[in-house]
Order: C-alpha cells, then sequence, then structure tokens
C-alpha cells in the first residue's frame, strides 16, 4: 500500500494530481478511485475532489489490467514440487505475470500450461504467484499451488520469515568486505515507473551484503535482505555507488544482451503445510559463470 501525502497543491483534481504521480494514465486512476482503491484520508471520495494540503492519499490496491490469461507452453524448470508448492528457477527475461505491454507471454502463462492446480488467493490474473522477481532477474522462486499454501506463505513473506540469498556483479570495485544499506525506498518522482532512496512517501529498506571476490573493474557479492521493495537491491546498489552490472535502469549501461547481473541463489523457509526447514539453491546461469570467466582472465 502506497501513501502520498500532500505537501502543496493548484487546488487540482484529484484524478490529474494523480496523474502526475504515478504511472497510471487518468482514466485508469478514475476507475480506481470509483472502486475505492484510492481513499483520501482513509475515506472513499471522488476523481474531482480538489486536493488540499496535507492531504493522505493512499493507493489501498495496485490497478490490475482485466485480462484473459492463456496457458502457453514453456519451459519450466522446477526445482521441487509437491501437491502445495512448487518452487522454480526463473531464468532472466521472463516478466512474472501479465501487465501492461506483457500480457500472454508471462510465467504465470507458462505455470497454467503446467498445471492447473494453482492458487488464485492473488486473482486469476496471477494463479500461483506468491511474490516476484524482476523480469531480469534470475533464480529461485516460490510458487503456490493450493490457497491454503498461498495464504501461509503470503504471511511468511510479511515477517520477512522467507530468507533468501541473491549474487550479483557489481560495477567497481567495493572497497568493504560486508555492508548494511538501511535507506528508505519510494516512488522516483522524476520517473514513476523507476524505485529511489528518499524520505518521502518511502518504506524502510535493509539490506546486508557480503564481497565474495573482486575483479578488476568489478566485485562480487552476497546480497541478504532483511526487507523486501520494489527493485530493492538494484536501488540499493546505485545509492552506495556500485550499481549491479549489465543494468540499464539503474546502472550505467547495458553491455550484454542479457539481464542485469542479480541471481535469486538460495530460499530458506518453513514448508506452509508440513512445517518442515525447506532450503534450496540453484548455480548462477551459464551467461552468467561465462561472464566471471572472462573477468578472472583478466
Amino acid at each position: 500500500m502506497e501513501k502520498i501525502v500532500v505537501t502543496e497543491t493548484n487546488n487540482e483534481r484529484l484524478d490529474k494530481f494523480l496523474s502526475e504521480k504515478l504511472e497510471y494514465s487518468r482514466n485508469i486512476i478514475m476507475k480506481m478511485i470509483e472502486k475505492e482503491d484510492i481513499l483520501v484520508n482513509n475515506k472513499k471520495t471522488k476523481p474531482s475532489y480538489k486536493v488540499k494540503e496535507k492531504d493522505e492519499i493512499e493507493i489501498v490496491k495496485e490497478y490490475q489490467e482485466e485480462t484473459h490469461i492463456l496457458p502457453t507452453k514453456m519451459d519450466l524448470d522446477i526445482i521441487y514440487e509437491d501437491e502445495d508448492i512448487m518452487v522454480i528457477n526463473k531464468p532472466t527475461g521472463v516478466v512474472v505475470h501479465p501487465g501492461s505491454g506483457n500480457k500472454q507471454n508471462t510465467l504465470a502463462n507458462g505455470l497454467l500450461y503446467y498445471t492447473k492446480n494453482l492458487s488464485d488467493a492473488n486473482g486469476e490474473e496471477r494463479p500461483g504467484i506468491v511474490h516476484r522477481l524482476d523480469k531480469d532477474t534470475s533464480g529461485l522462486m516460490l510458487i503456490a499451488k493450493s490457497n491454503r499454501a498461498h495464504n501461509v506463505l503470503g504471511e511468511y513473506f510479511k515477517n520477512h520469515e522467507v530468507k533468501r540469498e541473491y549474487v550479483a556483479l557489481l560495477c567497481g570495485v567495493l572497497p568493504h568486505n560486508k555492508a548494511k544499506i538501511d535507506a528508505p525506498i519510494g516512488r522516483d518522482k522524476q520517473n514513476r515507473k523507476k524505485m529511489t532512496v528518499t524520505a518521502e512517501n518511502a518504506k524502510n529498506a535493509i539490506t546486508h551484503l557480503s564481497v565474495l571476490k573482486r575483479y578488476t573493474e568489478n566485485t562480487l557479492v552476497s546480497l541478504h535482505l532483511e526487507t523486501g521493495r520494489t527493485h530493492q537491491i538494484r536501488v540499493h546498489m546505485k545509492y552506495i555507488g556500485y550499481p549491479v552490472f549489465n543494468d540499464p535502469v539503474y546502472g550505467h549501461q547495458k553491455i550484454l544482451e542479457v539481464g542485469q547481473f542479480l541471481h535469486s541463489k538460495t530460499i530458506t523457509f518453513i514448508h506452509p503445510i508440513t512445517k518442515e526447514p525447506m532450503h534450496f539453491s540453484c548455480p548462477l546461469p551459464a551467461y552468467f559463470e561465462e561472464y566471471l570467466n572472462t573477468l578472472e582472465e583478466k
């Protein structure tokens, strides 16, 4: 849930004010207001409401475009599966669920082709999806096959009880062996599709970093998230001056025709139904390993 506190206003309509703050069009914002997905001072209002200073605008629910998801044949790298959950290794370049501009070639489409036994606790547009990885981030993801498992896993993520280790290649040579980045993250005012470290309308975000290896111009690191904000690792790495390699959004440029060098390597949790401890690990993608080998040669 995102909250915007109005600091200044020109007596604008609510829908116009938000169209300049959010990535949504004015028409979509009007629909969200009418569905009570947007509240002002905890109350239902109208698109024509004139925004006042100190108003608290809450985006209670993100906009979900109505779409019919078609099952699509896809090679799924399934690490583990039982009647309640799956653990998969998502490749880079795959969007997790349908959204603007990508409706039919997502992981959700592939999951529906593989099995009809998927939770719908997160809506029909997100079958089995409990959490997300960015399109160009690879690695382990948890999938819920039953609603009972989904609800428990949702609480795990909410309470930060799912432990994940990421491996990333950073631009630059980091001088410290360990670091704790404690910096709140919110929407970028200049580009609402991006996130940034900011004190305004932000949520606390903490990332723990350990150096695995240093190269001539890069650093390989292990990362653990204490919180799970949108683009958290990518934003925090940019913030400390060592952006994720090959990340054109938060880094310098895209050098290779693959995603940013960020991989969800391990995941540890308690099984939502059996309550057994679960731990899974998967290797770096081939392109990631091959590039590290070229750095070794240098």
